[in-house]
């Protein structure tokens, strides 16, 4: 095996969010929106969904690498049907033990995304307090 292959040395859990289109979109009036750009430029935009307490749907955009995408894709992977309070103790270490094989360089992925899904939660938050 060629151990720059990108297909051989990545888990299939890896590749499968690193390419799932199912949950990139925008939501009009959101519960909870919130966008975060990373130091490399990658941007994230989350989009929450609150019933009763629940993340009811999560959806998000994204522009930037393969690795952005698939850990934005791990996180509405780890945090649906979640209670916002459980959803509040993801953390990026969990995201990256999800993938399996996150490139360690590109661990701020994990960071960038689960930064911008916790400003969502927090915008959340503070509407439903405001």
């Amino acid at each position: 095996m060629d151990e720059n292959d990108f297909w051989n040395k990545h888990s299939l859990r890896f590749l499968e969010m690193a390419y799932a289109p199912e949950n990139r979109e925008r939501i009009e009036k959101p519960d909870g929106y919130g966008t975060r750009t990373g130091e490399c430029g990658d941007r994230v935009e989350f989009f929450i969904m609150v019933d009763q307490g629940c993340l009811s749907h999560i959806s998000f955009e994204v522009d930037g690498c393969l690795n952005t995408m698939a850990c934005c894709n791990t996180v509405v992977r780890l945090a649906e049907g979640q209670t916002v309070e459980e959803a509040w103790r993801i953390t990026p270490d969990e995201v990256d033990k999800y993938l399996e094989t996150l490139p360690a360089d590109h661990y701020h992925c994990a960071e960038l995304a689960m930064g911008g899904f916790y400003l969502a939660l927090s915008a959340y938050e503070n509407r439903s307090t405001g």
